[in-house]
């Protein structure tokens, strides 16, 4: 039972990788290519909402099909699965959202810069946000999923 837990913790860590990564690459994207302000100020909470949405709608998909396929190896059928998995996902999602928002209006914090071989990129503070955002969403989210999606 315990092997059992840890081996699917390290399978869900191995796709929430993939899916952090798919979910932060289509959040920055928006948020620097559709909502990038002039002069890189501020974005709207509007924007830093739908920029967040469409990336974890993004993670979700591969989510499933890989925690499904993968890390649970689920047997179950799929459509009411895949309701508790759109389920547990609202509710984290939510969770997360609210807290990405909160910290995003309430927390006073600059960005930085990173230089990463040649190349120099700005982390903004929504950015920052997100990133918190992305950390409570996963830990939430695998236990939600190991305990209700896929039990």
């Amino acid at each position: 039972m315990r092997n059992n837990f840890l081996i699917q913790s390290v399978k869900y860590g191995a796709v929430g990788v993939i899916n952090t990564l798919l979910t932060i690459i289509t959040i920055w994207m928006i948020m620097y290519f559709v909502f990038r302000p002039e002069g890189g100020g501020k974005i709207s909470s509007l924007a830093l909402s739908i920029s967040n949405t469409a990336g974890y709608i993004v993670g979700l998909i591969n989510s499933y099909v890989c925690n499904r396929l993968w890390t649970f190896k689920s047997k179950n059928k799929w459509k009411p699965e895949a309701v508790r998995f759109v389920v547990a996902f609202l509710i984290c999602f939510a969770i997360q959202l609210a807290l990405v928002n909160i910290l995003y209006k309430y927390i006073v914090m600059d960005g930085f810069h990173l230089h990463f071989f040649c190349f120099d990129y700005a982390v903004s503070a929504a950015g920052i946000c997100q990133l918190a955002g992305i950390v409570v969403y996963t830990i939430l989210n695998f236990m939600v999923n190991k305990y209700f999606t896929f039990k």
